[in-house]
């Protein structure tokens, strides 16, 4: 499983996010350009030594990695996606992608998403953090594919 980050513009969340694909498996697509220089010290305090232990693919445009990522099916999460991350079938070879912490992503890109995905909220909620939601989503797809 891939989680796949468009243009991150908060340097602490990447970091919480290369240490979640360190400790589980999954390697992470950074699509550039990101917010912040990616040797930032934040980065580093938050990933800690995990950042040695993840695979990072590093794709300078969103046209590099949706050709590099064809053949696999691409979720993208969305606060306004109708399918939840607990009822569609989540795969192994999936990749999920998780908008800027800003502005999410442009319409070009939620064209190009084979299914957009949502982690259900209480009414009246605007969104999770970034982050946060990865690590929902990973670990409902590990469970749902029986992983570690």
């Amino acid at each position: 499983m891939d989680i796949a980050l468009y243009q991150p513009d908060i340097p602490q969340n990447l970091g919480a996010i290369m240490r979640l694909c360190a400790c589980m498996g999954a390697k992470l697509h950074i699509i550039e350009p990101c917010g912040f220089p990616l040797d930032d010290n934040k980065i580093r305090r938050v990933g800690m030594d995990y950042i040695t232990q993840v695979e990072i693919i590093r794709h300078r445009s969103w046209e590099k990695f949706r050709e590099a990522t064809k053949e696999k099916r691409l979720l993208l999460l969305s606060t306004k996606a109708e399918e939840s991350i607990y009822i569609v079938k989540l795969q192994k070879d999936d990749v999920f992608l998780f908008g800027r912490e800003s502005a999410g992503v442009p319409n070009e890109v939620v064209d190009s998403a084979d299914i957009l995905l949502k982690i259900p909220m209480q009414k009246g909620a605007r969104s999770l953090n970034v982050a946060m939601s990865a690590a929902m989503v990973l670990g409902e797809a590990l469970r749902q594919n029986q992983s570690l």
